[in-house]
C-alpha cells in the first residue's frame, strides 16, 4: 500500500491550504461572533454564505463522494488528508460542502435513492442550496442498539404513518429533509424490523422541539430533540425497501465515520501546533513553557499520537477503497475509537499548556475538545466498537 499522495490530491491539497489561509483561519471567530451578534443562536452566519460561492468557483466543492458523476470522484484515500485540512477549523467543512451529516447523507441518497428523489434532495444537496439531518437516536431507547428503536411507521394506503420521537438530529435547525429510522415491522428478525425514510422537516406533525445543550453549548446547526407526531409520508419517500432500514443506515455510517476521523486528525494536527506555538512564546517562571521537560513530553507525545492515528485512518480509507465499507469495518472501528481518543488527549494537553486561555473561545481549543468528546459518542459509542473488535479477533482464532 502506498499513501503517497496523487499529483490531482496535491494540488487540491496545496489549493486548500492556500483557501484556508487566506479565507477561513482570518475568519474563524467570525463564525461565532456574527452568532452572537444575531441573538439568534441557531444564526446561519454570514461568513458562510460569503465563502461558499468562493469554495465553488475554485473547485473545492464536494471533495468527498467517489461517485465521479457528482463531484471530483476521489477515493476515500485521496480524500483523507482534504478532510484533515478542512478539521482544522470546526466549520470549514461546511464552506466546501463537505460537512455532517450532509455528506454522509448524500451518499446514502446517491447509492439508495430513486431518481426521483434524487432529482427532489440530491441535487439541491449538491448544489449547497439546502442542508439536511439524520434521525435515528432516541431519548429513551440505547444509541448503541438501533434494534431497539421505538419510533413507528404504520401503512395506510399510500402512505406511512410516523409517530415517535427522536434527538442528537444534528443539523435539524437548518434542515429540509430528515432522513428518518422507523420501525415498519415489529415482528421481523432484528434487523429487518426498521425502513428509512425521506421527511420533509415542514411536513404537519413534524415539530422541533429543542436543540440540546452539548456539554453547555447549543450549535448552530443544533443537536435537535425532533417529535413526529401522525406525519404522513408517501409511500415512494421510503429510502430503499422496506425492512432496509438498517443496512442503509450503516451503509451510511461507514463512510460518516471514516470522514469524523478525517476531520479529527486535522483538528488534533492543529492543537499540536497550536501547542507548540504557545510553549515557544510563553514565558513561566525560570523560561519558556518550551524548556520544561513535562511540556515537552506533552507535545512529543501529542505528535506521536497523531501520527499513529493518521496512518490508522488512511489505513482504513485504503482498505474502504480496496475491499469495501462492509468487508473493512474492523479497520474503520478501530480508526473510530483511535481517532476520537487521540482529538480528546492532543486537545486536553493543549488547553494545558494554553492555562486559562484555553478555556475560554478565544482560542478554539475548548470547541474542539467540544467536538472531539462527541465523537467518542457519536456514530458509535468506544465501548460499542470495541466489543465488536473483540468478538472479530474472538471469532478468528476459534
Amino acid at each position: 500500500m502506498d499513501f503517497t499522495p496523487i499529483p490531482r490530491v496535491e494540488a487540491l491539497e496545496k489549493e486548500l491550504l492556500d483557501f484556508m489561509a487566506r479565507f477561513v483561519y482570518p475568519n474563524e471567530r467570525t463564525y461565532y461572533e456574527q452568532i452572537e451578534a444575531s441573538g439568534d443562536r441557531h444564526h446561519h452566519p454570514e461568513i458562510l454564505k460569503e465563502l461558499k460561492p468562493r469554495a465553488k468557483a475554485a473547485g473545492l466543492w464536494n471533495l468527498f463522494l467517489p461517485d465521479p458523476r457528482f463531484g471530483p470522484g476521489l477515493t476515500n484515500l485521496e480524500y483523507a488528508p482534504l478532510a484533515a485540512v478542512m478539521g482544522r477549523v470546526l466549520w470549514a467543512s461546511e464552506v466546501f460542502n463537505c460537512a455532517a451529516p450532509d455528506t454522509g447523507n448524500m451518499e446514502t441518497l446517491v447509492r439508495f435513492a430513486t431518481p426521483a428523489q434524487q432529482e427532489r434532495w440530491l441535487t439541491p444537496l449538491l448544489e449547497g442550496r439546502i442542508r439536511s439531518g439524520f434521525s435515528m437516536t432516541e431519548p429513551m431507547t440505547p444509541g448503541s442498539d438501533p434494534t431497539q428503536l421505538t419510533t413507528r411507521a404504520a401503512r395506510d394506503g399510500d402512505h406511512w404513518v410516523i409517530s415517535g420521537r427522536k434527538w442528537f438530529t444534528t443539523g435539524a435547525m437548518h434542515a429540509s429533509v430528515l432522513l428518518v429510522v422507523a420501525v415498519t415491522s415489529p415482528e421481523a428478525p432484528r434487523h429487518r424490523r426498521v425502513s428509512l425514510f425521506l421527511v420533509p422537516t415542514d411536513a404537519p406533525g413534524v415539530t422541533i422541539l429543542r436543540s440540546v445543550p452539548v456539554l453547555g453549548y447549543i450549535s448552530s446547526s443544533g443537536e435537535c430533540e425532533v417529535d413526529f407526531k401522525d406525519v404522513r409520508v408517501p409511500a415512494r419517500d421510503m429510502l430503499g425497501g422496506e425492512g432496509d432500514g438498517f443496512s442503509v443506515a450503516q451503509a451510511r455510517l461507514g463512510p460518516g465515520r471514516i470522514h469524523h476521523c478525517m476531520r479529527a486528525v486535522g483538528m488534533a494536527d492543529r492543537c499540536v501546533e497550536l501547542m507548540a506555538r504557545r510553549a515557544a512564546t510563553r514565558q513561566v517562571v525560570g523560561g519558556l513553557l518550551a524548556d520544561k521537560q513535562m511540556i515537552q513530553d506533552f507535545i512529543a507525545r501529542s505528535r506521536i499520537e497523531v501520527e499513529a492515528a493518521r496512518f490508522v485512518v488512511l489505513h482504513a480509507a485504503w482498505k474502504m477503497d480496496t475491499v469495501g465499507n462492509k468487508a473493512a469495518w474492523p479497520e474503520i472501528a478501530m480508526a473510530k475509537v483511535l481517532a476520537a481518543q487521540t482529538a480528546c488527549r492532543v486537545a486536553d494537553r493543549a488547553i494545558q499548556v494554553h492555562g486559562g486561555l484555553g478555556l475560554t473561545d478565544d482560542v478554539p481549543l475548548a470547541a474542539m475538545y467540544r467536538y472531539a468528546r462527541i465523537l467518542r459518542l457519536g456514530d458509535g459509542a468506544d465501548e460499542v466498537h470495541k466489543a465488536k473488535l473483540a468478538e472479530h479477533e474472538i471469532r478468528r482464532l476459534r
